[in-house]
């Protein structure tokens, strides 16, 4: 693994727990985690679970008893890093949005490909379509229990900024992140829209907003909280705030999005909800083990949304964890996650989402961009390509 902060600390309990909880073809061996520098690494691996460390990224890719490199650093590197991974025939596993650009996603992809061919994999990670409740949801779409998609509503709020104060991170740098809001939390929606939709977006119009461009620089960081130096220096910020745009959607239907980090009291409030021709889903992810179901085809005097609680060995994942009604946390998705990478790797199977998957939602990202800076005007989005025979999702 490159990188061990939020992400690292995340990815890491999904690769220890994955062989612990779920019957897998091969066991997760996690022998080195890098980072810059040796004494944080040594820590970081003593107190996650790897075996070893490295101070360069170079070296670890390099090294034989590595088959599969996990990439959690900021948005800047991942295109070198997966890059020269795939090309050194090792699996990859991608911390998401893909790249910081779409000509970064085109050259990832390009790169995936040429791995596929020699047999090494390539996945992104959109973590939360590996919620039991999301899973749930595509499958009752897929199954045309709510008939012809015609809205999608699409919500990622969080609050960790709301406050002027707060200091700077590198995910309020443009150079590092690619984006704000737009690219840390709105592709994420963009991907849940997608996915359980089964369907692409088409085209956008955007407004992106800063609220507050001078932040104090920080002292340290843990998780997303940080502190403020005490030199009292200050530095610009380079991102956008808040994202609001809507679409359309290639089956026709219509769909908005929201994302931002200034809804004071929304910590992770990921909202999806569908509505179609037969029906209505709806999903919040501050309630995670819960979807609701309205089904249009009963009669007016006993409808209403019916909340499903999912928490039974039917559904996705849950068989492997607790009894019935005992949830499942924000970290389950990433022992998911390394389960499906695993036996998609063992079975030889193209992971998804895949690379493509992680281009297509940067071609919305930047449709997003050039929208807003060209005063909201509509702006079309390249359909995907289609992926190779035996890679649904």
């Amino acid at each position: 693994m490159v990188g061990y902060a939020f992400m690292g600390v995340a990815h890491s309990q999904g690769w220890r727990n994955a062989p612990r909880f779920f019957d897998l073809p091969l066991h997760p061996d996690m022998a080195v985690v890098a980072g810059r520098n040796a004494g944080a690494v040594r820590a970081a691996a003593d107190r996650l679970g790897w075996r070893d460390t490295e101070t360069d990224w170079t070296a670890l890719v390099a090294r034989d008893d590595v088959d599969l490199v996990d990439v959690c650093t900021p948005g800047d590197t991942h295109a070198e890093i997966a890059v020269a991974a795939l090309e050194a025939g090792k699996h990859v596993l991608c911390e998401k949005p893909l790249a910081n650009s779409v000509e970064e996603a085109e050259a990832m992809v390009r790169a995936a490909s040429a791995a596929r061919d020699a047999g090494a994999l390539a996945m992104v990670g959109f973590t939360y379509r590996r919620v039991p409740a999301i899973q749930l949801a595509r499958r009752l779409v897929a199954e045309g229990r709510i008939g012809t998609v015609r809205h999608v509503r699409a919500q990622y709020l969080q609050d960790w900024i709301a406050d002027p104060q707060a200091p700077l991170s590198w995910r309020l740098d443009k150079q590092k992140a690619g984006s704000g809001a737009l690219g840390d939390i709105g592709a994420h929606v963009v991907d849940l829209a997608q996915f359980v939709t089964g369907e692409h977006l088409t085209g956008v119009s955007a407004l992106l907003e800063t609220f507050v461009r001078e932040r104090p620089v920080a002292g340290a960081f843990s998780g997303l909280a940080g502190t403020r130096s005490t030199s009292g220096e200050t530095g610009p910020v380079t991102v956008d705030d808040a994202a609001v745009f809507l679409a359309r959607l290639s089956g026709g239907g219509l769909a908005t999005f929201e994302a931002t980090r200034f809804a004071y009291g929304r910590k992770n409030a990921i909202r999806v909800e569908v509505n179609g021709s037969a029906g209505s889903l709806a999903f919040d992810f501050e309630d995670m083990n819960v979807l609701h179901y309205f089904d249009a085809s009963l009669p007016a005097w006993e409808a209403g949304f019916r909340r499903i609680v999912v928490t039974e060995p039917e559904h996705a994942y849950v068989a492997s964890w607790w009894p019935p009604g005992h949830g499942l946390g924000y970290e389950h998705a990433f022992t998911h996650q390394a389960v499906d990478l695993v036996r998609d790797v063992a079975d030889h199977r193209q992971p998804r989402p895949s690379f493509a998957d992680g281009l297509q939602v940067q071609r919305v990202l930047d449709a997003v961009e050039r929208s807003a800076a060209d005063r909201s005007t509509w702006t079309d989005i390249p359909a995907p390509a289609p992926e190779p025979a035996g890679t649904e999702a």
